[in-house]
């Protein structure tokens, strides 16, 4: 119970600074919101529960193609903003695009090879 609540407040006080940073530094959060932290302390938190190399192995690929699906929204989000959208329906847009393409990487992926 105690490592959960502590990998919340983690990730709780991970989105705080990046929050806080933006503030004034647009592209310095945008930098630290693109690192892998979250990744990383999972993969820690993943390997400390249960220490199996192929486990970690597929986690690790598999994060590595379903980081893809997500990248357009951060293009889309800024064009429809600066066309006029506002940013909530710009943001729902995004998330709708990136949900689509999850399900598209999912159907489509184990025909290309790619193991989830």
């Amino acid at each position: 119970m105690w490592s959960a609540i502590a990998k919340a407040l983690l990730a709780g006080a991970m989105i705080a600074a990046i929050a806080e940073i933006g503030k004034r530094l647009p592209a310095m959060a945008a930098l630290v919101a693109s690192l892998p932290l979250v990744s990383i302390l999972g993969m820690v938190f993943l390997w400390h529960a249960r220490p199996d190399m192929e486990n970690m192995a597929r986690h690790s690929e598999a994060t590595f193609w379903f980081v893809l699906p997500s990248l357009p929204m951060f293009l889309l989000i800024p064009v429809m903003m600066r066309a006029g959208v506002s940013f909530w329906l710009s943001l729902i847009a995004g998330c709708a695009v990136t949900i689509v393409l999850y399900l598209l990487m999912v159907r489509f992926g184990p025909a290309l090879g790619i193991r989830f």
